[in-house]
């Protein structure tokens, strides 16, 4: 049994997972999950840096997942990074700087092994997942869309509009006017109608992962406060996501937060949506099921394979 942290530090948010490992059995059991709101990727799209003010917060978030991690007794921390990471020019020297502040080694990996850690991990223990399916995640930097079976993936892509990007790149407020809107839907149009469109095939198993989707499910279900069981496994349909984007691109950020969602995540929730509403829409996804797992939960699937000598 080996007991293990798996860190992934997105665009906007840094997530936690402790697992037990035993790779006799081939079992993987989570003893612990956080999440933080970091906001690496502030302005990264724009400047291809990340500033000061982001590597501390993200310095100081690890710090408190190690304090975490060694209190709960891991083995070992892994720590991955993604979009932000790999668009800043500084990346070298943001790692460099976090293992001599932290300890932690934080690699930057690419957007197709992004894609299969969190198209694995996203189905970790739901059962038997009819083939083939599809996994969808929104990030704040980059979206993830990957189709395959739990043999392997067929073919994956990484796309870069994330919700912090775009709504950096093109909402100048909330509600966004409506010719910023338009742009954005636009680009976000372009760039699917452009990638995923000539391969797309799978729209029947459809599961979409990370802090956009699960939000999204605990708005539709009325929920203020963030359940993780009311929220993984949720069924989502187009005309929740259509419904509730209606609403939120009328909403000021304050309205947003009084709806439960947090700040960090209520100023990028409206494009969030809007990348997940025209994913649907263009590819005729009628409804999505919710994972609240996703790239840590990969993490950990891969490192079990480590364990078992075949990773």
């Amino acid at each position: 049994m080996e007991r293990v942290s798996c860190i992934d530090i997105g665009t906007n948010t840094a997530l936690l997972l402790i697992v037990d490992i035993d790779p006799l059995k081939g079992t993987i059991e989570p003893v612990y999950h956080k999440q933080a709101i970091v906001r690496l990727g502030q302005q990264v799209d724009e400047l291809k840096i990340i500033d000061r003010e982001a590597k501390e917060r993200l310095i100081n978030c690890l710090l408190d997942f190690k304090k975490i991690s060694d209190d709960e007794g891991a083995d070992t921390i892994i720590a991955t990074g993604t979009s932000a990471l790999r668009d800043a020019k500084n990346r070298m020297e943001v790692t460099s700087e976090l293992v001599r502040s932290t300890g932690i080694v934080v690699r930057c990996i690419s957007g197709e092994e992004e894609a299969e850690l969190t198209f694995f991990g996203a189905v970790s223990g739901m059962g038997n997942i009819p083939d083939p399916f599809t996994v969808t995640d929104i990030g704040g930097g980059s979206t993830e869309i990957s189709m395959g079976s739990t043999g392997g993936i067929t073919q994956s892509v990484s796309l870069d509009i994330g919700s912090v990007r775009l709504t950096e790149r093109f909402f100048h407020s909330l509600p966004p006017a409506p010719e910023e809107y338009t742009m954005a839907k636009e680009e976000i149009n372009r760039v699917l109608t452009g990638a995923v469109l000539p391969f797309f095939a799978s729209r029947e198993q459809v599961y979409g992962v990370a802090g956009t989707i699960t939000a999204i499910a605990q708005i539709v279900q009325g929920d203020r406060e963030f359940d993780v069981t009311k929220v993984h496994n949720y069924l989502l349909s187009y005309n929740d996501v259509h419904n509730l984007l209606e609403r939120l691109k009328e909403m000021k950020l304050e309205e947003i937060t009084a709806l439960g969602i947090p700040e960090g995540r209520a100023d990028v929730i409206t494009m969030g949506t809007l990348i997940l509403h025209q994913f649907m829409r263009l590819l005729g996804i009628g409804e999505i099921r919710v994972s609240a797992q996703g790239l840590r939960y990969g993490l950990a699937l891969k490192e079990l394979l480590r364990l078992q000598g075949e990773g």
